[in-house]
């Protein structure tokens, strides 16, 4: 890739808009050179609700990564999520037509195009067709078939659909704020790139990118993804039930939850009080910190067993070797991985961006995951 291509990765959220900057050194490293946030006013559960809100957000998100950067960019690579996201698997084969039954480049995309012929309805559209594995003659768990010997190909691949009219509002929000989009790629997909080491993929690993409005499942198993899944549940209830249950405003309810909130009764001092504000004009009131808890993990705790329900559906929970690894905004609850070590059973992690150069300190943040990875 050329040295002087500025890339960007936007991750347009239901709670914040992320930009983030990136060139490639001479040793090939990709430097990140610029990074942006803006409050997200035009989501709701990852789907695009108000086109001019959402424009103004990534306008600003950008302007401030350029402005960090230096450089002004073109074109973006962009995140999309939401419930309307599905993965399956599916199975290809054909006969191997090559010189002395060699298995060639084209048998591979004869192979995959096979397997992706699945019926997708109308409203829908194929983001990613990914390959888990290739079978030569019933010999599984080949990774790349080329120059084998064989009669029959087979691929398993994991395919990932999405809505067609959210996938064109995405496009549309961000050509009118003025770049053209390069691609759109999953979030959770450009998450795992950003944070997971390849030992982790090979040993089988989930990634649960815990945001505002939905918590995006991913695993991988024996280095591919296996399993994609996005509840419309995410940090955002959790800052809904403090509002309610303390009657507090919703913005106040968010800063109890970013200053003293946990989600696991470790994590606090017993002594500990927290001051609530009132509205009208009334006095705040002093609560002990453990209420909080009281409230916060309840709701965190539903999210996990959710999760937790969804990867035991697809039969893949025994086969999570390399763990549990949290990203997004929600990661960074005090307790988030106590209470994830406890639900899951495995050995937990909160993921940060990672082999990269330049701006470490402004971009290594789980918040930052998804936008690193794109």
């Amino acid at each position: 890739m050329p040295h002087d291509e500025v890339l960007l990765g936007l991750d347009v959220g239901t709670t914040k808009v992320c930009a983030v900057i990136g060139q490639y050194n001479e040793h090939n490293i990709l430097e990140i050179t610029g990074v942006g946030m803006y409050p997200s006013r035009g989501l709701r559960r990852g789907v695009i609700v108000n086109i001019e809100a959402t424009v103004k957000s990534i306008v600003q998100a950008i302007d401030a990564a350029e402005m960090m950067a230096g450089r002004e960019v073109e074109t973006a690579t962009v995140g999309i999520a939401g419930a309307h996201i599905e993965g399956i698997n599916s199975r290809g084969v054909v006969a191997v037509t090559g010189k002395g039954r060699e298995i060639i480049k084209e048998d591979i995309d004869r192979v995959i195009d096979a397997a992706k012929a699945i019926v997708v309805p109308m409203d829908r559209a194929i983001l990613h067709v990914i390959p888990q594995e290739f079978i030569v003659d019933d010999q599984t768990g080949i990774k790349n078939p080329v120059g084998m010997m064989g009669v029959r190909l087979e691929s398993e691949v994991h395919i990932i659909t999405g809505s067609v009219s959210s996938a064109q509002n995405i496009l549309k929000s961000v050509n009118r704020a003025g770049f053209r989009v390069n691609e759109l790629i999953l979030e959770s997909l450009a998450a795992s790139r950003a944070v997971l080491s390849q030992d982790e993929k090979d040993l089988g690993v989930l990634l649960i990118d815990l945001g505002g409005g939905t918590t995006n499942i991913l695993t991988h198993i024996e280095g591919s993804p296996y399993h994609t899944s996005i509840l419309s549940i995410g940090a955002d209830q959790v800052t809904s039930d403090l509002s309610i249950m303390l009657k507090t405003p919703l913005e106040s309810a968010e800063k109890i939850k970013r200053e003293a909130g946990a989600c696991h009764y470790e994590c606090i001092e017993d002594d500990e009080a927290v001051f609530i504000p009132r509205v009208g004009g009334r006095p705040p009131d002093k609560i002990s910190r453990r209420k909080i808890v009281d409230i916060i993990q309840p709701r965190m705790e539903e999210i996990f067993k959710l999760v937790r329900a969804r990867v035991e559906e697809a039969g893949q929970l025994k086969r999570l070797g390399g763990g549990v690894v949290i990203v997004g905004g929600g990661s960074l609850l005090p307790g988030t991985l106590e209470l994830a070590t406890e639900i899951f059973e495995l050995p937990a992690r909160i993921g940060y961006p990672q082999g990269l150069g330049g701006l470490i300190e402004e971009y290594s943040s789980p918040v930052y995951a998804t936008a690193v990875g794109l």
